[in-house]
């Protein structure tokens, strides 16, 4: 029986495309640094460190290019995001029967929080964690670990819409539920080992409560 549920945040509960893609125009312009070939929707959700990284840029480009994003993104383009389809309603009827709440994301948290509150979710989360550099937690195992030894959170599911939230849950035995409506490969969330991809706020809801 599942206690908690970790949610993504980004192409999990809300659409935030165009906020970051928006602000990563902005660091590899000012960069004057072209991704030939590259779609940018592949850096919704991921960590950027490792994207940054798996496209070429040196970690000096990279540190560079993250603060240029957060330049353009805490300067407003954070709200650039909208809730996907039924996401209030489940997260109400998952609180409603008891399950703890919390948000797991690779996004700053300070951030991420600000986000959540913009959304007016706040109220169904016990935390929302995020990376935090200074303390050296940046990856989703390392943000699902901290919640896992902060918090009382029993038995959880982590649910994502990347294989990196399938990958992150992995390394510490959680279970993963995918969403096919975010920016990541639905056959690579299958192949890393998601329990399941789901299509629908209904769906995710039957999956959570079958676990």
């Amino acid at each position: 029986m599942i206690d908690s549920v970790f949610f993504d945040l980004d192409g999990t509960i809300n659409d935030s495309g165009p906020g970051i893609i928006r602000s990563l125009r902005f660091a590899l312009d000012t960069m004057q640094k072209e991704l030939p070939g590259v779609d940018l929707r592949t850096f919704v959700g991921p960590p950027l460190l490792e994207r940054f990284q798996e496209e070429g840029l040196t970690l000096e480009e990279t540190q560079e290019a993250i603060r240029l994003f957060r330049q353009c993104y805490t300067s407003g383009a954070m709200y650039e995001c909208e809730l996907y389809p039924g996401m209030p309603e489940l997260l109400a009827k998952l609180q409603e029967k008891g399950f703890k709440l919390y948000v797991a994301t690779s996004k700053k948290e300070d951030t991420a929080r600000h986000i959540v509150e913009h959304l007016g979710l706040a109220k169904y989360f016990v935390m929302t964690a995020g990376s935090d550099p200074q303390s050296g937690r940046e990856s989703k195992s390392a943000v699902l670990k901290y919640l896992m030894e902060e918090y009382d959170t029993g038995k959880a599911v982590m649910i994502g819409d990347t294989f990196y939230d399938v990958r992150g849950a992995k390394k510490l035995g959680l279970p993963c539920i995918g969403v096919s409506w975010g920016y990541g490969s639905v056959e690579a969330m299958k192949e890393e080992g998601a329990l399941k991809v789901v299509d629908t706020a209904e769906e995710l809801l039957e999956a959570i409560l079958s676990c």
